[in-house]
């Protein structure tokens, strides 16, 4: 531990229940992300059960339709790094101007290094992992990154034009390469698995993060604080979690603890989940009925809430400069859309939405996954073939029954009852970010036959 997260370990002083129920509920939205990331982890590397071993990237070969909001622009792939053994070395390939983003992520959640298209570009390359503090070298001509914790996370989404692209994609997926240094121009050598038959790799690892105990989840948050180091600007939080007991590398018994921490630990848990969830609706600005979140996401700061937020709803998140998703709250009567109405997205010649990459917009059932519908439509953007107005403008129809023929292009087939849009701008240029730019209104159109606009 560094010296200054050390000068927060000082001797503790009596606190109230209500200063330690404070301080609790503080602790939970802080640590909540780095125990979901080790769990996620565990269950992840528990191979042949989970997705696959440490230290070797895994594909997605085709659009998922199980997950919680996936998109229908990208393949992805992923990698989990252990550099307690010396750094690794992350190959990616030539992708031919095709976009990607592979983004790096600490155990806090936070997205430290983001290569690709808008960073890096698209030609190939290699570029060493290392753990904090190490002073070795790397081999010419290859480029250093330093990790802030020992595990690190890797996400990669190539961009993908469909089924029909699907073999190309794969082929760009191989070139994703992890090495250790150690091994770093030698014959890859096979990865060790390491089963664990305790990992329940059942449950959801969320689910198995809000089952647990007070004791448990912040017994188990301290140890991990010991491999995964806090971040230099987290000394406050530190010195205050300090006054219930909890350090970082120091076993928590909430048995041991003052009666009023453990009366106020005791409730902590349930507090913190139940402020993060009534705060996801408003956990970014709402303009013309779209959530614009566009700040403090993929790297956060000391916004502990926000971070453990987005935690709970997209693991994973990229920073806004890569992309932004902007997600319908309401349609033009102010309630939520619903399958039982026809709507329509209109952009002006000039509002169309401003992305260096590309654009979507997808649909979801009121749970956030995708419904199967007429055309295996679940997604429409600037790759498809849509058909523009006369004067540049572009109309979206948005709605459960089929369309007259001029509107098959534009149709984004709805399910019925409560549905979710989220559209996605890859590399969004400033004007997405700012604030001089959100995407028009959900315009809920009369019922005609044909769906035309009234």
């Amino acid at each position: 531990m560094s010296e200054t997260l050390a000068r927060a370990s000082q001797p503790a002083r009596k606190v109230s229940e209500e200063e330690a129920r404070e301080i609790g509920i503080e602790a939970y939205h802080y640590l909540y992300p780095l125990v979901l990331m080790h769990v996620t982890r565990r269950v992840s590397t528990n191979y042949p059960l989970g997705v696959g071993p440490e230290g070797v990237f895994h594909h997605m070969r085709e659009y998922s339709s199980a997950g919680f909001r996936p998109n229908f622009d990208t393949l992805y792939s992923m990698a989990w790094l252990d550099l307690t053994k010396g750094p690794y070395v992350i190959s990616v390939p030539d992708t031919h101007d095709r976009y990607y983003v592979l983004a790096i992520h600490d155990m806090w959640t936070d997205v430290f290094a983001s290569l690709g298209t808008r960073t890096s570009g698209t030609a190939a390359g290699h570029f060493a992992i290392v753990p904090r503090g190490w002073n070795g070298t790397v081999p010419f001509g290859m480029e250093r990154i330093e990790a802030p914790t020992t595990h690190v996370w890797i996400t990669v989404r190539t961009q993908t034009h469909g089924p029909k692209d699907y073999a190309r994609v794969h082929k760009l997926q191989a070139g994703f390469i992890a090495t250790p240094l150690s091994q770093w121009g030698r014959s890859a050598l096979p990865r060790a698995q390491k089963i664990g038959p305790a990992v329940d790799v059942e449950t959801a690892p969320m689910d198995q993060v809000d089952a647990m105990s007070p004791a448990t989840f912040f017994n188990c948050a301290a140890d991990l604080m010991t491999i995964e180091t806090p971040h230099l600007t987290d000394w406050p939080i530190l010195a205050r979690m300090r006054k219930i007991g909890l350090e970082p590398g120091k076993p928590f018994h909430l048995k041991r603890a003052p009666a009023a921490v453990q009366t106020a630990l005791a409730v902590a848990l349930e507090e913190g989940h139940k402020q993060m969830t009534a705060k996801v609706p408003t956990i970014a600005k709402v303009v013309n009925g779209w959530q614009m979140n566009t700040g403090t996401i993929g790297a956060y700061g000391n916004h502990y809430l926000k971070r453990a937020i987005v935690a709970m709803i997209g693991l994973g998140a990229l920073p806004p400069e890569d992309l932004i998703s902007p997600v319908n709250i309401t349609a033009s009567d102010d309630t939520p859309a619903n399958g039982a109405g026809r709507y329509i997205i209109h952009f002006g010649k000039d509002e169309l939405p401003p992305a260096r990459a590309f654009w979507s917009i997808t649909m979801y059932d009121g749970e956030g996954f995708p419904v199967r519908n007429p055309i295996s439509r679940y997604a429409v953007g600037d790759r498809d073939g849509l058909k523009f107005n006369s004067d540049g403008s572009l109309d979206i129809y948005i709605q459960g029954e089929r369309p007259t023929a001029d509107k098959m292009s534009n149709w984004l087939p709805s399910p019925s009852g409560p549905m979710g849009i989220v559209m996605r701008l890859y590399s969004p240029r400033p004007e997405a970010l700012d604030g001089r730019w959100a995407p028009p209104v959900l315009q809920l159109l009369k019922h005609g036959p044909d769906g035309h606009v009234p």
